[in-house]
């Protein structure tokens, strides 16, 4: 059966219960856009910040800059590896790796309901950095990172939206009301 098409003007006329689906369907198409939006941005910006370091660093001798005297530096690192630097030279496992976590983060928009827009900014984050790492290893066979803090390895944008999206899905499973009501009832 064919659903017939929802102008604005008809949702006045529309029985209570199908504005509540409609409202809901608009609600998880605003959140899923908000989603992509957030992905594209750091895609985005995470390119444009390896093709500076790429651009920059490369040219100086010990292929950094201090920017905070040792706490801070920009260093330019072609990562053969994943974090830490384990698995080098892995390029064809990451590209797989990479492309089956997109697919998953991309699925869990149909599968899993989108309640919050905290969890939506969360996967956006989760999604544009993969794709950012992604689209390096494709096109250079390794990632370009370039943020220095010396207590820690070097890496770029595309790692601190993964980062900061998993932090963030974290304590939205930790806190979500669902998870509340579950532990007040069992």
């Amino acid at each position: 059966m064919e659903r017939p098409e929802v102008r604005d003007g008809d949702l006045a006329n529309m029985p209570t219960a199908r504005r509540i689906v409609h409202h809901a369907r608009v609600q998880r198409l605003m959140r899923f856009a908000a989603s992509l939006i957030t992905a594209a941005g750091i895609l985005v910006i995470d390119q444009i910040t390896k093709g500076l370091a790429q651009t920059y660093l490369l040219r100086l001798p010990d292929l950094s800059i201090p920017i905070a005297g040792d706490l801070l530096r920009l260093t330019y690192v072609a990562n053969r590896g994943a974090a830490f630097g384990i698995l080098q030279e892995q390029t064809v496992f990451f590209v797989v790796v990479s492309s089956l976590v997109i697919a998953l983060i991309i699925a869990s928009y149909r599968y899993f309901p989108m309640s919050s827009t905290l969890l939506s900014l969360a996967l956006g984050l989760q999604l544009g950095g993969a794709l950012g790492n992604l689209v390096d290893r494709i096109r250079y066979g390794y990632v370009v990172d370039f943020i220095d803090v010396s207590i820690w390895p070097v890496f770029n944008v595309a790692d601190s939206a993964i980062v900061t999206g998993v932090g963030i899905l974290a304590l939205h499973l930790m806190w979500s009301p669902d998870r509340r009501e579950r532990r007040q009832r069992g």
